[in-house]
């Protein structure tokens, strides 16, 4: 079959034939339709976070595709059901974490395209119980991203606890951000899109944002505390910088929720106005199986919009730089 491979951290993927994985006890194998280009997949392949993968590895943790075959032992799935490989790529479903609805805090968790093999290839195998399934109303396209930008943002405006009328700043309108836009106003708040190009900001104002603010042209955090101020503030731009801006926009009693993860990026409070002016700060990761097929159902109904590029496979790398240049105006989507 065909894969994008990781060889080395400084190396570009490769794209090459190798063995289709055999399913094992409890796996299902699955035909890779679409798999979309997430920024942790750049940061896999260049080894950039504390804990790295190990190569040769194949990234992607947007797989949506058909059952091929089941391994042994697997009930409730079956050949030709189509399902989505996510991020969390199973949990060991016994300790504190996985019992309390918090799975994604699993200690023993693999992650797709980190720990294990991942979707960008023709086949992935992936535990029966983690292969989510995909409602015949989501298209593959769209479920792609879905399966990662669009569960990590419903999740992170969800923990925020956003409710009607607040003002939500998204920081950073790009795959992630503009689904994360969107979840805010099915919450019913007032939203604002920060991000630096402005074809982003464009798209957010079509997608219903109330303001919009060009980062590379002035202050985002003056320009919201012009607005009042931010209840929340979502950080999903890979850039320390970006995450005080967020911090720096929030009025009193605002939420921080950090979500993007530059590499080797810290973020400095200050703890006089933390404390004084009540600003909590929040970390928040992907979201569980039970988040993913909220997202779907959602989607469904019509009350998101996925804006995705298809590509081949083979282009890989070069949808890896245009990503890191801000040319792609959402999610990338390789079509297998």
């Amino acid at each position: 079959m065909k894969a994008a491979v990781v060889t080395d951290f400084t190396a570009p993927l490769q794209v090459m034939d190798v063995p289709v994985p055999e399913p094992g006890p409890g796996q299902v194998l699955v035909r890779i339709e679409t798999s979309g280009l997430c920024h942790t997949d750049i940061h896999a392949a260049h080894g950039d976070w504390p804990v790295k993968p190990h190569p040769p590895f194949v990234p992607g943790h947007e797989g949506v595709g058909r059952i091929e075959r089941l391994g042994e032992g697997v009930h409730g799935r079956s050949p030709g059901q189509r399902v989505a490989i996510a991020w969390l790529g199973s949990a060991c479903g016994e300790c504190r974490y996985c019992i309390s609805g918090r799975e994604t805090l699993c200690e023993k968790q693999a992650n797709s395209g980190y720990s294990v093999n991942g979707a960008f290839a023709e086949y992935a195998v992936v535990p029966a119980a983690f292969a989510t399934p995909v409602p015949d109303d989501v298209s593959s396209l769209d479920a792609a991203p879905l399966t990662c930008a669009g569960v990590t943002t419903y999740k992170a405006i969800r923990v925020a606890g956003v409710a009607p009328a607040e003002t939500v700043a998204i920081f950073g309108v790009g795959g992630l951000g503009h689904l994360a836009l969107q979840y805010a106003r099915i919450a019913g708040a007032f939203t604002v899109a920060v991000d630096l190009e402005d074809h982003k900001l464009d798209l957010a104002a079509r997608l219903g944002a109330d303001h919009v603010v060009n980062a590379a042209r002035e202050d985002p955090a003056q320009a919201i505390q012009r607005l009042g101020g931010a209840d929340v503030a979502v950080a999903l731009a890979a850039s320390p910088a970006s995450f005080d801006q967020a911090f720096a926009s929030l009025r009193r009693g605002g939420r921080l929720v950090c979500v993007a993860l530059p590499a080797h990026g810290t973020i400095q409070l200050p703890i006089f106005d933390t404390v004084l002016k009540g600003i909590s700060v929040i970390g928040s990761i992907v979201g569980t199986r039970n988040d993913l097929a909220d997202v779907f159902a959602l989607h469904a109904a019509g009350r998101t919009e996925v804006v995705a590029t298809e590509r081949k496979l083979d282009e890989v790398n070069e949808s890896m730089t245009d990503v890191l240049a801000g040319r792609v105006p959402a999610r990338i989507v390789f079509g297998l």
